[in-house]
């Protein structure tokens, strides 16, 4: 089957097909002002199994993710985070690296930072001037909407009803017209909406925002140029596919579109792919703006890495997804179920009781079913969700083969375990095997340990009404105690 997705350029389903064996990949990144959170992790996570089904396809990836490091949010942490907004962006980028490193996502190729792509911004805008998109306008250069033929083409919008894109300013000739370069620094009103407890005085922070010369005065980039420049600079004129929020589809999409095939004469990028917003339990989008944010390291630290990456891919990139503490406990369930799964069928496989001559073909034709299943589900569109549901089948597969047999099917339980790592771990980026616990996992252990201890002094001492109602009570909460010659044991 081939892998086909959902173009939001076109509105439809389409079969993939790269311009070569090389996939180039763009997705937009962070703008460097806040703690990253699990929105924003939603599309981290999805753009990394993108990347990682690419390659178990054959393709070689060029994965570039920008940092914006040059913006007024940024200038409003100012004294919050940092002394100037170079201080607050690098401290933000930071503490990015960091969360994208715990959540086990691949690396991009590169990471290109607004700050150091100013040439090629500066570039960028006398090409769209020169060929009569663009035009300076009191030292600022603004992009004629009106001159570019096919604007709004991917948000559908005609350009007569698009009313302002947020700079209201008499320069422009149209009030849709959006800048692509803003003459002087930054003022005091510019981030005044963005500013939070403990920040500095907003005359101050201004005072540290980053300018550069150029053709049209001393001045900064606007928003939407910079991931066209940072973008065909290390990916080329047209690149295969770009993704990014679904919130970014208009202005800051439809921008790209617009300066970069007016610069170039060429198609920017062949295929969208928008990922949908997060909802917190409340039903609006998780947002830095609105506050109802849990930020990547706080999930991480709680839940651990598996369980977050669980929670994320349970819903494909396209779908509605709600965090919750039931979402959460019901992806901490799932990946366990996983976990085990795996555990199980690693242990009966290098047991002495796995044979040889033993041919058990319910399991073999759950592993070929579920590397079937899994394929199906990735060519339709990255579906994760169904995905995940074949792995989940599989494991279900192990459980009933070591449940129902006394002696094993080596060569079954071998090929479980190995589409288990292939499909599980390589595509989905979840670690199976002996890595350490992550988040509140070994606290769990801990806990469980000290309970276990509490209910065997129990049973010493002739409580043993009591000592069932703790192993009842561990097992509602997801350990499932055994009792052995040699002492009880659990697994979470």
């Amino acid at each position: 089957m081939t892998l086909r997705v959902t173009n939001s350029l076109t509105g439809e389903r389409e079969a993939f097909e790269p311009q070569d064996d090389e996939v180039l990949l763009y997705y937009c990144g962070l703008t460097t002002s806040d703690p990253a959170h699990l929105g924003h992790a939603r599309g981290w996570v999805h753009v990394d199994v993108m990347h990682r089904w690419l390659e178990h396809l054959g393709y070689d990836v060029r994965h570039v993710e920008n940092f914006t490091d040059v913006n007024e949010k940024i200038v409003a942490r100012v004294g919050e985070a940092g002394d100037s907004e170079a201080d607050v962006a690098r401290s933000y980028i930071g503490s990015i690296i960091r969360d994208m490193r715990s959540l086990n996502l691949l690396r991009a190729d590169v990471y290109p930072r607004v700050s150091e792509s100013i040439r090629e911004v500066i570039d960028l805008v006398e090409t769209l001037v020169e060929k009569g998109y663009a035009y300076e306008s009191g030292g600022s250069v603004y992009f004629d909407v009106t001159a570019f033929e096919d604007y709004g083409k991917l948000s559908n919008q005609r350009v007569e009803e698009i009313k302002s894109q947020g700079e209201e300013t008499g320069e422009k000739r149209h009030p849709a017209d959006f800048a692509l370069w803003k003459a002087d620094g930054v003022a005091p009103e510019d981030i005044a909406e963005h500013r939070h407890e403990g920040a500095a005085p907003a005359e101050e922070a201004v005072e540290t925002a980053r300018t550069w010369d150029s053709p049209w005065g001393e001045g900064r980039p606007g928003w939407h140029i910079e991931c066209s420049a940072m973008s065909m600079t290390h990916l080329g004129e047209t690149i295969d596919i770009h993704v990014g929020g679904q919130d970014l589809v208009f202005p800051h999409h439809e921008n790209e579109v617009a300066q970069s095939e007016a610069a170039t004469g060429e198609q920017f990028a062949r295929y969208w792919l928008h990922v949908r917003l997060l909802d917190a339990a409340d039903e609006e989008k998780m947002s830095s703006s609105l506050g109802n944010f849990e930020t990547v390291a706080e999930a991480v630290d709680r839940y651990g890495p598996n369980v977050v990456r669980t929670f994320l891919l349970s819903t494909a990139y396209h779908s509605e997804a709600v965090y919750s503490t039931a979402t959460m406990a019901e992806a901490r369930q799932r990946w366990q179920s996983l976990e085990r799964g795996y555990e199980r069928a690693v242990e009966a496989c290098d047991s002495v009781d796995a044979r040889t001559t033993v041919d058990d073909p319910t399991l073999r034709g759950a592993v070929d079913g579920a590397r079937e299943d899994f394929t199906e589900a990735m060519n339709d569109d990255f579906n994760t969700r169904r995905a995940l549901a074949a792995l989940e089948e599989l494991v279900s597969a192990v459980n009933a083969h070591v449940d129902d047999h006394g002696e094993y099917d080596y060569r079954g339980l071998r090929r479980a375990v190995e589409a288990i790592e292939e499909l599980g771990g390589g595509v989905f980026g979840l670690e199976f095997g002996d890595g350490e616990p992550g988040g509140e996992v070994s606290v769990a252990a801990d806990l469980a340990e000290l309970l276990l201890e509490v209910r065997e002094r129990e049973r010493a001492a002739g409580n043993y009404d009591r000592a069932d109602e703790l192993r009842d009570e561990l097992e509602a909460l997801g350990v499932e105690v055994q009792d052995t010659d040699d002492g009880p044991t659990y697994r979470l």
